[in-house]
């Protein structure tokens, strides 16, 4: 009985610590007061039934179904066509389960379609039974609009997010980490499936891991384990060795997801991974080039000031030589814009940077920025909201940042961004970009 209650406190003393670690980066500004944690009441359904749907991309024509079960034994199957309750075809899939201390997760269901018709709806059934789904795959040709928001939580904030992106007429969904913010009560993972099945059972959501996703505890888990089984990217598809860390394409656009969370620097699998990814881009193909990752670059609050200096000195001169158009960041509750930059410098052929940690968490806001604002940041603001990027075409891109205060999706900021292809950078950039990839 002893050894189990010191087995016990030990493992509440790592989760205090890894907890209060976060919470001690947030000291030096004040949060305003967050919105309450939702709540979900407890419905029983059959074993079977599918739960937490959501879909992500898996490789050209083809798109990845998860879904859990109570039911160790229901199929790892789906079926789908085109017209509501007709499938025409069907494939099979494998599933996953993880324990964690006391929990037990459900069983864990991946599926592959394809290959799918692009712009196209398809119907869709899991585990040989209903409830029906629908979901619509992207565009193979600009124009193509993607819902940004990270950080999300589980809040009436977060509710708020959520609605406002189901009323965009959007073909993804990018979040850059910070997905269920579960921090070890893994039963939260399953609310958070709950809650956002709606969206992602009917577009795909590409997600990249942030701080609140590692859940490790010291000698007993390693990190990652919840999201790696519940949240299954393209990594393998990309030819990357690691779930946190992959690459995609759709429509005219190449989409880099990194991780901040592992290791980065030049001797890294991350870092190589990456130097060969960015050689196979052809931007006349994929004119664009979008990164997403974690920790912001660029940002000017108090918030986790400084954290991504380790990631932005290593890979930086690499995403500006390949000549990245926009990078995504979270982590910061706020808000922020930059115009292009490199190296802390305002470069014309630099990447356009976006901080956008305010899809709701728990945490509240951080409202303390720095002042004078720096000459890179063109719109900062503490609110929660999401984005919207239509990229019309192979020149031009259309962001908007949404604020959702007094439940209302106001649309406080907005640009034109044209692409570094239509501006001349690819092409004066090509002797530094094949020297880095010389570079062991």
């Amino acid at each position: 009985m002893e050894l189990k209650s010191i087995f016990l406190v030990s493992i509440l003393l790592s989760i205090h610590c890894a907890i209060g670690k976060e919470v001690a980066l947030g000291e030096d500004y004040v949060r305003p007061q967050p919105r309450k944690t939702l709540s979900f009441p407890w419905k029983p359904k059959h074993s079977s039934e599918p739960q937490q749907v959501h879909i992500s991309l898996a490789g050209e024509k083809h798109m990845r179904i998860t879904w859990i079960t109570d039911d160790g034994s229901s199929p790892s199957i789906v079926e789908y066509g085109t017209s509501s309750g007709e499938y025409t075809s069907s494939s099979q899939g494998e599933n996953t389960s993880y324990g964690y201390l006391l929990y037990n997760s459900g069983t864990i269901h991946h599926v592959v379609i394809g290959p799918l018709e692009d712009d196209t709806v398809y119907y869709y059934r899991c585990g040989g039974q209903d409830p029906q789904f629908q979901l619509k795959t992207p565009p193979s040709q600009f124009p193509v609009t993607f819902a940004v928001a990270g950080d999300l939580g589980q809040t009436e904030w977060t509710k708020t997010t959520l609605d406002h992106i189901g009323l965009c007429k959007y073909d993804m969904h990018l979040i850059p980490g910070d997905l269920s913010y579960a921090d070890y009560m893994q039963h939260l993972w399953d609310s958070f499936g709950a809650l956002v099945q709606p969206l992602a059972s009917a577009r795909p959501w590409m997600v990249t891991e942030g701080n609140h996703e590692k859940e490790s505890i010291l000698f007993f888990k390693s990190p990652f384990q919840a999201y790696s089984a519940r949240w299954r990217m393209p990594y393998e598809e990309s030819g990357s060795t690691s779930n946190l860390y992959y690459s995609f394409e759709v429509a005219g656009v190449h989409v880099i997801m990194l991780g901040s969370y592992t290791d980065y620097d030049e001797g890294s699998d991350q870092y190589a991974w990456l130097k060969e990814d960015l050689a196979k881009v052809d931007r006349e193909r994929t004119p664009w080039l979008l990164v997403l990752l974690h920790v912001p670059w660029y940002n000017s609050n108090y918030a986790h000031q400084g954290e991504g200096d380790g990631m932005k000195a290593s890979l930086e001169p690499l995403l500006y030589a390949a000549g990245v158009d926009i990078l995504f960041a979270g982590h910061v509750h706020a808000y922020e814009r930059s115009e292009p930059i490199y190296k802390n410098v305002l470069d014309s052929c630099g990447t356009v940077h976006v901080t956008i940690g305010d899809g709701g968490n728990r945490e509240g806001l951080a409202h303390r920025y720095h002042d004078p604002k720096p000459q890179w940041s063109v719109f900062r603001e503490a609110s929660f909201g999401h984005g919207e990027l239509k990229i019309v075409n192979g020149t031009h891109a259309f962001w908007s940042w949404h604020r959702n205060d007094d439940d209302e999706p106001v649309k406080s900021d907005q640009v034109w961004i044209n692409s570094l292809v239509s501006k001349g950078c690819i092409g004066s950039k090509k002797h530094e970009f094949r020297k880095i990839l010389a570079m062991h």
